[in-house]
């Protein structure tokens, strides 16, 4: 592994190149923050395939892709005087320090001249110096850290102002129904009890089904929204994720299909001179093969 100094070599290296590339290359040249926008949502979405199949060298090269964006993004705001990448830096460290109240930052630089480490070790703003938390209420696990987070986050003072106005309105929408429902939880507003969810989700569905009987399309899509919705929330109460766990299951059909697919090329025959028995039994090979290899 490298040293502490050689990563911020490397750091800085990349950032070299950026600019250099910035003021060289005619494709660098022309992005915009818009115009690079949708290359920046590919390369994430690479990292996620990255991380989803736990490929640790390429999860190292889209994060080097992701890195470039944050570089060049980094270098229009310093061409326009808005700010550079040690503003980019400086900002999420001090908002790091300020949100992990729990933790002593005594000896430990703050860039913003509104905040200051109070005797105590937090990051706090001059003007409430006398803030302090408990040390009885110092969060001992992930799970107590992740219960007062927004709260932590709420007293930002150009934060977002509301609980939920900080999720994206461009996140997908499984992803945006879990970090919805996350956060109503991080100020309790929660089910007490986890089971009683199983309710809900059997009342979407009924409502569900009643609007599908009597083919009303318009409430039909709101209820399955609704239905889609609980389901999320029950997945989120047991831990599981549910984008992960749909992934997963897109993966396995694409992979069942495929071998589908190709077991009626090997044989000559295409889809539409197979019946839906035949496929049928080829999906269950599949499934098997699946089974054998676990």
């Amino acid at each position: 592994m490298h040293t502490r100094e050689e990563k911020i070599e490397a750091f800085g290296r990349l950032l070299d190149v950026q600019e250099r590339l910035r003021k060289e290359c005619p494709w660098d040249r022309k992005q915009t923050y818009e115009s690079l926008r949708p290359n920046t949502i590919e390369e994430v979405f690479e990292l996620c395939d990255a991380l989803m199949k736990d490929d640790r060298k390429n999860i190292s090269k889209e994060l080097g892709d992701v890195m470039e964006h944050v570089m060049l993004y980094s270098i229009m705001g310093d061409e326009t005087n808005d700010f550079d990448v040690a503003d980019v830096c400086n900002q999420q460290a001090d908002k790091l320090m300020f949100r992990h109240d729990f933790i002593d930052w005594r000896g430990w630089k703050l860039t913003r001249s509104d905040m200051v480490v109070n005797d105590s070790g937090q990051v706090v703003y001059r003007d409430e110096l006398n803030r302090v938390l408990v040390d009885s209420d110092a969060p001992q696990t992930a799970s107590q850290v992740e219960s007062t987070w927004e709260q932590r986050k709420q007293k930002e003072r150009d934060g977002n102002k509301t609980v939920l106005g900080g999720v994206p309105d461009s996140l997908p929408s499984l992803i945006k129904a879990y970090r919805i429902q996350d956060k109503a939880r991080n100020v309790g507003f929660d089910w007490k009890d986890k089971g009683d969810v199983w309710k809900k989700v059997r009342e979407e569905l009924d409502e569900l089904e009643t609007e599908i009987r009597k083919e009303d399309q318009e409430n039909s899509t709101k209820e399955l929204g609704d239905f889609l919705f609980s389901v999320i929330n029950a997945a989120r109460l047991y831990k599981l994720n549910p984008d992960n766990a749909l992934e997963s299951t897109n993966q396995k059909f694409i992979s069942r299909f495929g071998y589908v697919e190709q077991t009626l090329k090997s044989l000559g025959k295409s889809f539409k001179d197979t019946d839906l028995e035949e496929m049928d039994k080829l999906w269950n090979e599949a499934k098997q093969i699946e089974r054998n290899k676990q």
